[in-house]
C-alpha cells in the first residue's frame, strides 16, 4: 500500500513537471498552416516545407497542401496489403522465420518531401523519398498533375536549386556516415553526378545569376572518434564551386559563426543566415546542471514508462482519457541543423508581426555586396528565399514575412515549424 501511494505521488509530480514544461509548445501537424494574417501579399508565389510536408499559399491568402499522387497510391497499397493481411495475425500464417511474428499492423514508411522549387508560374519540382526510394517529380498545381522524373533505391536527395537557365538542378545527395555532398543533373532528372566529395556535410547549393556552372554552398567539416564515430560539426562555411573545373574557391569562413544558405541576388548581393558557432562543450557547469535536473528527468522518464503501459493495456493516457492523443515532446526540436529549445525561444524571443520566433536574434540574414559591404536585414531568421526581381520571403520558424525596399518586415502567413522556404515572381 505504501509503495502504491508513494508511486502516485510521484506520478502525480510528473504530470504536473510535464505539463509546466510543456504549455508553451504546440505540437506539429496539429493543424495545417494557417491563412494570411494581415499585410499586403508579396508579388510572389510561396510556399514552405513542414516537416515532410508541402504547402503553396495561392491567391486570397488560402493555403493548400501537395498531396503527391504517388505518395497517396503508395499508401493505399499499404492499407489495402493490411486489409488482405488482417486475417493472419495470432495464426500460424503470421510466423516469419526463426519463430518471429510479423507485423501486420505495421503500415508504410512514411514518403516525405525533402526540397521543393517552383519552376515556373503553378509548376513544382520537388524531392521526396521514404526509407527505400527516393526521386524528383513535378507537379503542376492547377491540375494536380504529376510526373515521376527519377525514382531510385536508396536515392536521399535535399536542397533543389535551379540553375540561371532552368535547365539544371543543383543539389544535395546524401552519402554514408551523415556526409553530403553537391549534386548535379538534367530538370528531366538525367545525369545525376557527384560535384564535392569529402567527410564533409555540403549542402545549400545556389546558383549565381549570370555565371553559369558557378555555384555557392555551405560546407562543414565532421570529426570522428577513434573508431570513426561522429564526434562534432565544425563551424560552415560558404565556398564557391566551379562546376566545369571543379574548383573550389572559399567565399566566407570565420570560426566564430555559421554561414548558412546562400542565395545570390541579380546584383550580384550574396545574401545569407550569420549565427554565433557553438564548438561542442562539456565541462564543470554540465555536469552541475545534469546533476540538478536528473531528479526531475527521471521522474518524467517514470511518467513516460508508465504512460506506455496505460496506453497499450486501458488504451487511455495518464494525462486524461476524454484528452488529446499524446503527441511527441517538441520542447527540442531541430532547425538548420541545431537543437532549439522551442518552449525558451516561444518564452523569452522576439515577436514578429506578433508571431512567435523560434530562433534567437543572433539568426540574422545578412546582405554582403560584390565589394565586401555588409548589412543585417532581418533577425530571428530560420530560413528564406529571393526571386530574380528581388524580393524576400524569410521565415522566424512559425511565421513568413516579406522584406520591402524599406527593410520592413509584412507578415503573409503562418505555420508550424517552418522548415524551409520557396518563392517565385508572378
Amino acid at each position: 500500500m505504501h509503495v502504491l501511494i508513494v508511486l502516485g505521488i510521484v506520478v502525480l509530480l510528473v504530470v504536473l513537471f510535464y505539463k509546466a514544461t510543456n504549455q508553451y509548445v504546440q505540437p506539429v501537424g496539429a493543424a495545417a498552416p494557417s491563412p494570411s494574417m494581415g499585410g499586403n501579399a508579396p508579388p510572389v508565389q510561396f510556399g514552405w516545407v513542414v516537416n515532410g510536408k508541402l504547402f503553396v499559399q495561392g491567391a486570397y491568402g488560402t493555403v493548400q497542401e501537395i498531396t503527391s499522387p504517388y505518395a497517396q497510391q503508395a499508401m493505399d497499397r499499404a492499407e489495402r496489403s493490411l486489409e488482405k493481411n488482417a486475417w493472419k495475425k495470432d495464426t500460424a500464417f503470421g510466423v516469419a522465420a526463426y519463430g518471429n511474428y510479423r507485423d501486420f499492423e505495421r503500415g508504410a514508411d512514411p514518403i516525405l518531401i525533402s526540397s521543393a522549387r517552383f519552376c515556373g508560374a503553378g509548376k513544382l519540382l520537388y524531392f521526396q523519398s521514404d526509407q527505400g526510394m527516393g526521386g524528383l517529380f513535378s507537379y503542376d498545381v492547377a491540375s494536380g498533375h504529376e510526373e515521376r522524373l527519377l525514382h531510385r533505391q536508396q536515392l536521399r536527395l535535399a536542397d533543389l536549386s535551379l540553375s540561371p537557365s532552368g535547365e539544371t538542378i543543383y543539389c544535395t545527395v546524401q552519402g554514408r556516415g551523415g556526409a553530403s555532398h553537391i549534386a548535379t543533373m538534367g530538370v528531366a532528372g538525367d545525369g545525376l553526378r557527384e560535384l564535392s566529395g569529402g567527410d564533409t556535410i555540403d549542402s545549400a547549393p545556389t546558383a549565381v545569376p549570370g555565371e553559369e556552372g558557378l555555384v555557392i554552398y555551405q560546407s562543414a567539416g565532421i570529426a570522428r572518434d577513434q573508431q570513426g564515430g561522429w564526434a562534432a560539426t565544425g563551424h560552415v562555411t560558404l565556398q564557391e564551386l566551379n562546376t566545369a573545373t571543379g574548383r573550389v574557391t572559399p567565399v566566407l569562413e570565420d570560426p566564430r559563426y555559421d554561414f548558412l544558405s546562400p542565395r545570390v541576388a541579380a546584383d550580384g548581393a550574396l545574401f545569407f543566415i550569420r549565427r554565433p558557432y557553438e564548438p561542442p562543450q562539456y565541462n564543470a557547469g554540465n555536469v552541475v546542471l545534469d546533476t540538478l535536473l536528473f531528479p526531475f528527468r527521471l521522474l518524467r522518464a517514470v511518467f513516460h514508462y508508465l504512460n506506455f503501459f496505460s496506453l497499450m493495456y486501458s488504451r487511455k493516457p495518464l494525462t486524461g482519457a476524454g484528452g488529446a492523443p499524446m503527441q511527441a515532446d517538441l520542447k527540442n526540436i531541430v532547425l538548420q541543423g541545431k537543437r532549439i529549445d522551442a518552449e525558451r525561444a516561444l518564452r523569452k524571443e522576439a515577436s514578429i508581426g506578433g508571431i512567435p520566433s523560434l530562433v534567437p536574434s543572433s539568426w540574422q540574414l545578412v546582405r554582403r555586396t560584390r565589394s565586401g559591404a555588409e548589412a543585417v536585414v532581418a533577425s530571428n531568421v530560420s530560413s528564406f528565399d529571393i526571386t530574380p526581381n528581388g524580393t524576400i520571403v524569410y521565415s522566424n520558424g512559425r511565421g513568413l514575412f516579406a522584406l520591402d525596399a524599406q527593410g520592413r518586415s509584412t507578415l503573409v502567413s503562418q505555420g508550424d515549424l517552418v522548415g524551409t522556404v520557396l518563392v517565385h515572381d508572378k
